[in-house]
């Protein structure tokens, strides 16, 4: 496993453009500073950005049918979460959630994405199939079944709000960063 700055991250991404169209949010469902490598990029409780792939195109399978052609990033947290109102002993932190939207600015300014749910999506929006891209969706409308990761990014927070919060955030930083 690596520590990783921003510039590191732009390399990888400037690596990956043209290879990489979608950037899917994750937790671990572990403590702050947990790390698993079931996802190219993660981040710990104080928002050090951990790896061990060498590349962006590097295989993780981290999200059902859709792998090929992303980027799976994790927050280190959320152990024992149980619904949006309950988060766990391990809540996303401020830190996580302001290091994840400037990770995936700086990957979507290299890799050339717009930050929109077409192209960043949270896991619990891709479980429910949000962006429509699979028809036949193993799971119904509204159903994130165990796939509910940022849903929300603070417990008691509006239901859905945590892809809205974090590619909100992306878009700020991406427009300081140009």
């Amino acid at each position: 496993m690596n520590t990783l700055t921003l510039d590191n991250v732009k390399w990888l991404a400037q690596a990956a453009r043209g290879q990489i169209d979608t950037i899917y949010h994750h937790w671990t469902a572990g403590r702050y500073n947990q790390f698993f490598d079931d996802y190219h990029l993660s981040i710990n409780g104080d928002g050090e950005i951990r790896s061990a792939i060498t590349y962006l195109t590097d295989y993780r399978s981290a999200t059902y049918r859709r792998n090929t052609g992303s980027v799976a990033i994790a927050l280190e947290c959320a152990l024992g979460a149980m619904s949006e109102n309950n988060l766990g002993q391990y809540p996303p932190t401020d830190k996580q959630i302001e290091v994840l939207a400037q990770v995936t600015a700086v990957l979507c300014n290299e890799l050339e994405l717009p930050i929109d749910i077409q192209h960043v999506m949270t896991h619990a929006e891709a479980a429910d199939n949000k962006d429509g891209r699979y028809p036949h969706a193993p799971y119904g409308a509204d159903s994130t079944c165990e796939r509910w990761d940022l849903l929300v990014v603070k417990e008691g927070a509006p239901r859905w709000s945590g892809g809205e919060i974090i590619r909100g955030k992306a878009n700020w930083y991406a427009n300081q960063m140009k």
